[in-house]
């Protein structure tokens, strides 16, 4: 399941399904849309952004789709970072000569300060603990010019007043179904922690988290993609019994989980 055809080997491709990271298990099935407001609130972000004829960093390219749409814009260069080394190549095979993937972590990502227009990021920082969300949310402050935007597309928690104890077993349960520490954070969280970094908030916009929903999915991946994801989970009981354990719990926690985008820039006049 690691391979697709020619293309290289997707992220953990050694690892059984059972203990691979959530999302490269639906990318294992078939799914090409990761992130957790779907292809219309990425769209919404890049649109916001403006990137046409702007220098742009991405971490975490994974796949390479949001890569896709960027260098369809008429963007002035492109950079991913991508610390797992599959993923570098296979984001580098999407973009071919229009830009670059280096092998390096989004906390350190050893480019120039100050080389990016505008830093995208989506579905990491979910990933993270407070400390790594800082760290990378730094290194995107530092890789900005003044002026410049962090356009950023991560899972939500809803609404701001959440309990915190559901909040708590939210996560535990995340963690547990998806095999990553996930730390989503409520709108007020992820804006405070963008302000705190020294970030202004220019934009925020939202769309429902359902990325195994049948409407998503046909609206991300199309009927065919659709029909690839069915077909390679029927056939696969292991990847059938992650999938189906990850939409239980989507479902379950669906009222309180979201796709959040937010826009923030550096101010002018900062280093």
């Amino acid at each position: 399941m690691g391979t697709n055809g020619s293309q290289p080997p997707l992220p953990q491709s050694d690892r059984s399904t059972n203990v691979a990271a959530g999302h490269w298990v639906l990318a294992r099935a078939g799914k090409r849309v990761l992130r957790p407001g779907g292809l219309k609130l990425t769209n919404r972000l890049l649109d916001a952004a403006e990137l046409q004829d702007k220098r742009v960093v991405e971490f975490a390219p994974g796949l390479g789709r949001t890569a896709t749409i960027m260098l369809e814009r008429d963007i002035a260069s492109y950079v991913g970072v991508d610390q797992d080394v599959d993923a570098v190549t296979r984001a580098q095979s999407v973009v071919g000569s229009r830009g670059t993937v280096v092998n390096a972590s989004a906390e350190s990502t050893g480019l120039e300060r100050g080389s990016a227009q505008v830093v995208v990021g989506e579905a990491m920082l979910t990933m993270q603990g407070e400390k790594g969300k800082r760290a990378i949310i730094a290194e995107a402050f530092r890789l900005l010019e003044p002026g410049g935007l962090y356009a950023i597309h991560e899972l939500g928690l809803t609404p701001d007043t959440i309990d915190a104890e559901l909040a708590d077993q939210l996560r535990k349960r995340l963690a547990k179904t998806i095999r990553v520490n996930a730390r989503p954070l409520t709108r007020r969280e992820w804006c405070g922690l963008l302000e705190e970094s020294g970030f202004d908030i220019e934009w925020v916009g939202t769309e429902p988290m359902a990325l195994l929903s049948m409407r998503r999915n046909l609206a991300d991946e199309g009927f065919g993609g659709v029909f690839r994801i069915l077909r390679n989970v029927v056939r696969d009981r292991d990847l059938r019994h992650r999938v189906l354990e990850m939409r239980r719990t989507f479902n379950e926690y669906r009222d309180n989980l979201t796709g959040i985008a937010i826009i923030a820039r550096k101010p002018d006049g900062s280093v």
